[in-house]
């Protein structure tokens, strides 16, 4: 009678209990500036010291969030992946993404999602903006939208009647914009000045050559027409806020000129953040920038005579807007 034979194993494998953890392939990242991070725990392409940071307190980044949820309402901070969330969450803070979640165009830096036909406008969403306004106890809102190329008017209507409301529901608020471009058209661009906002924010994102890779649809120089739209027929006392990324393989040089650029278009606010990549099939980190590049950019903008420059790692187009809206009316700098 033939005996079953056993399945002789290699003595190490028969006793070691060490669970099989199946190996992540990392997103490939810049060498690491940081001298003294280059060491085993961090290693070689991680992150450097500056862009590691301390957890705020948790209650209230749960009840920021309910309240968003509870009145069907998306946040560029969720969409877009914002390293800044959990700390403006915590503050009760938060940037409102109006028009639906979905954009018609799939910028290489953006996580926001990409459809030709988004889902219709909803007319209840502006009272909904305005009671989550209230429940938050905002005093400066910040509203930004999805492209809506599928509209004839870009969306402008629309977010003209979530200004509206705000100022029917809230009374004595600031309103912060970032819009799209509108495709340029004047008369979209009219309706939302219309509505009065106190900042009107649309952000130029890189320098002039890396804007085919970057934008989609969006260009360099109609950016720039649309900003110096706005400050020629924007009403008195509007400010004008822009924004860009680097870490995406711009110069320093190239950093310079689109300042110079954003500044002749009459731009009272610029900031300038580190680029992240939000997910393996966006365009890849070129560099991490030190703080002391960051402050350089600053020192440059502020040489140019822009009035507020607000620079750093983790900035972004409505990181502190309240807080930046302030220190601009009054004059003061970062």
């Amino acid at each position: 009678m033939k005996k079953a034979g056993l399945i002789l194993m290699n003595s190490l494998e028969l006793f070691d209990n060490t669970p099989r953890i199946k190996k992540k392939k990392l997103n490939i990242l810049p060498v690491n500036p940081d001298v003294a991070h280059q060491d085993k725990a961090v290693g070689l392409g991680r992150f450097p010291s500056w862009l590691h940071r301390k957890l705020p307190p948790g209650s209230n980044v749960w009840k920021t969030g309910n309240i968003f949820n509870q009145n069907r309402l998306h946040t560029v901070c969720e969409e877009a992946k914002c390293p800044n969330l959990m700390e403006c969450w915590s503050k009760k803070t938060a940037t409102f993404l109006v028009m639906g979640k979905e954009c018609t165009r799939a910028c290489g830096f953006c996580d926001i999602d990409f459809s030709k036909a988004p889902q219709a406008l909803e007319a209840d969403e502006p009272q909904r903006v305005a009671e989550s306004v209230l429940a938050l106890g905002l005093k400066h809102v910040v509203i930004t939208m999805v492209a809506r190329d599928d509209l004839l008017d870009g969306g402008a209507e629309h977010l003209s009647k979530v200004i509206e409301e705000i100022r029917r529901q809230a009374g004595e608020v600031t309103i912060e914009v970032l819009t799209s471009d509108f495709a340029g058209e004047h008369a979209s661009l009219d309706v939302i000045l219309k509505a009065c906002p106190e900042i009107f924010n649309h952000n130029l994102e890189t320098v002039r050559a890396l804007t085919p890779r970057v934008r989609h649809r969006a260009t360099y120089d109609n950016t720039l027409k649309v900003l110096s739209y706005v400050r020629k027929q924007g009403p008195q006392g509007l400010l004008l806020k822009s924004g860009i990324m680097v870490g995406l393989g711009e110069s320093e040089a190239e950093v310079f000129e689109t300042l110079k650029d954003l500044k002749t278009v009459g731009c009272d606010i610029i900031t300038l953040g580190q680029y992240l990549q939000p997910q393996k099939n966006k365009l890849l980190v070129k560099e991490f920038i030190t703080p002391q590049q960051f402050k350089k950019y600053e020192e440059y903008g502020y040489s140019l005579g822009i009035k507020n420059m607000y620079c750093g790692p983790f900035i972004r187009s409505s990181y502190n807007a309240e807080a930046v809206w302030k220190q601009t009316c009054k004059g003061e700098k970062q």
